[in-house]
């Protein structure tokens, strides 16, 4: 398949991620869309060789934010608070969205799984967007969902994303080195 321009290639796989997942929301009523699933489908279609956009980052990256959050949810006492946007933030989630953001950047950084929006993710579940176990299990399905749709994407229009890792970039300098 000819090689589709930098921002039709963008729009078709991104167009075509969120109508997937939004499918999936429409036919079961429940959360298969949220706000961080957008950059992690944006990385996947305009940088797809890159460390941060593999799928290995990016599920570990949003397995590590939704349990980061649920648990600075938890700790703080906020599990069964309405949402930060209706009863508004105080010193608790201020705890739980510091924590929960802190503690992702952190594992991931150990984990050298670097994935920004799961930075949203964290916060969406600490700020209880999304907070129940169910949510949370459904929020992780609709990753997977996207991954896998934009690595199929990827793959039929010659921009592939690697299968589970991208190279390190220090070590293909020094095999070429």
């Amino acid at each position: 398949m000819r090689q589709a321009r930098p921002s039709v290639h963008a729009f078709v796989g991104t167009a075509l991620a969120i109508v997937v997942a939004g499918a999936v929301a429409v036919l079961t009523h429940q959360p298969w869309l949220f706000p961080s699933l957008g950059p992690a489908v944006m990385l996947h279609v305009e940088k797809p060789d890159a460390p941060q956009s593999s799928p290995r980052s990016t599920l570990i990256g949003h397995g590590v934010a939704l349990l980061a959050g649920y648990a600075f949810l938890v700790a703080c006492g906020l599990s069964d608070d309405p949402s930060a946007l209706q009863e508004g933030v105080d010193g608790p989630r201020i705890v739980a969205a510091a924590g929960s953001v802190a503690v992702t950047t952190a594992v991931l950084v150990l984990l050298k799984a670097s994935h920004p929006p799961a930075g949203a993710t964290t916060l969406i579940v600490s700020l209880g967007l999304l907070r129940t176990p169910a949510q949370l299990l459904i929020a992780a399905g609709a990753v997977v969902l996207v991954t896998v749709v934009n690595w199929l994407y990827g793959r039929v229009s010659a921009r592939p994303m690697p299968v589970w890792a991208a190279s390190d970039p220090s070590s293909r300098g020094a095999r070429n080195g």
